[in-house]
């Protein structure tokens, strides 16, 4: 059998219709997605199908959304025998590959991502935190940079995402990230995006919401993964379930570290790297770091029976 990596896709990758085929094509899928409905309390598989797009970016939505599309895709591959020899996560993404390592059950994991999301969305007020990704700009260019920013500017700006080389994300106060935009361009940045989230994450303003998840995350029963998952605060395996709760912890204040998760990866011979879920966010970060690897995005029918067959392939 050949070796695989999965990696699952995080907030940002949510389409409306997501999972929708795979729901009226396998049972399994429409049980799954009745768990989550059941679990939350509410038709998470209506806001999934329907819409409107704006309910469906709600933090509180997107991750169990995204979590029960990945996971489901996951379930399926293993019926057909296709596990992966290593997992990882891009933030929200690593709940989805607990799953698959068998740490916590789905019923579990999609209870506590709706619970993140409602932490992440109320732990800074509303329009005073943002995002931005600043394209074509070195790590240590941009830390100097955003020393130089944060002596000018009464605020906060961190680096929240080291997704590839010339894609890092910051975080921080609406006011420091403004100031950014332009200081960032002049100081040889090729492009300076704001992104459309609700708040700072992956940044020191996300503590309060930390300490706040901590509790709801020793409320849940836990194993040792069974498969090994590169954590997004160290970019290192991890297997050892009280080591991964505390990770889950710091993840939400701390960067993602999604391109050395990915120049790991490219250690391991693997014959492929799987992004699982909605969208293709990750097989493009992937192709970044290494535009020879190879990749596949498995996200609905055609691109799971596409994928199956290679797998099954001598």
């Amino acid at each position: 059998m050949k070796k695989v990596a999965f990696v699952y896709p995080g907030q940002g990758s949510q389409v409306v219709e997501m999972g929708k085929d795979l729901y009226e094509e396998f049972p399994q899928v429409r049980e799954l997605f009745a768990i989550a409905n059941e679990r939350l309390g509410y038709d998470l598989t209506s806001i999934m199908f329907e819409g409107p797009k704006e309910l469906l970016t709600k933090t509180e939505n997107t991750q169990p959304a995204l979590l029960s599309v990945s996971t489901a895709i996951t379930k399926i591959l293993a019926e057909n025998g296709i596990t992966p020899s290593v997992t990882s996560g891009h933030s929200l993404g690593e709940y989805s590959a607990l799953v698959a390592a068998n740490a916590i059950s789905y019923s579990d994991a999609v209870s506590l991502v709706h619970q993140r999301g409602k932490l992440m969305e109320n732990a800074y007020p509303e329009g005073k935190g943002s995002m931005a990704a600043v394209l074509g700009m070195d790590q240590e260019t941009l830390r100097n940079e955003l020393q130089k920013i944060s002596e000018q500017v009464d605020g906060v700006i961190e680096i929240a995402n080291l997704n590839c080389p010339g894609q890092i994300v910051v975080s921080g106060t609406k006011s420091a990230i403004d100031a950014a935009t332009d200081h960032l361009k002049e100081a040889g940045a090729k492009r300076v995006l704001p992104l459309p989230v609700s708040g700072p994450f992956h940044s020191s303003l996300m503590k309060p919401a930390a300490e706040e998840f901590q509790q709801l995350v020793h409320n849940i029963n836990w194993s040792d993964a069974e498969i090994p998952v590169y954590a997004n605060v160290t970019a290192e395996k991890v297997t050892d379930k009280d080591q991964i709760q505390q990770l889950l912890v710091e993840q939400l204040s701390s960067p993602v570290r999604f391109e050395e998760i990915i120049e790991q990866l490219m250690e391991e011979q693997l014959d492929a790297i799987v992004e699982v879920g909605s969208g293709k966010v990750l097989t493009g970060l992937v192709k970044k770091v290494n535009r020879r690897a190879k990749t596949f995005a498995v996200q609905d029918i055609a691109t799971l029976t596409e994928f199956i067959e290679w797998m099954k392939e001598d």
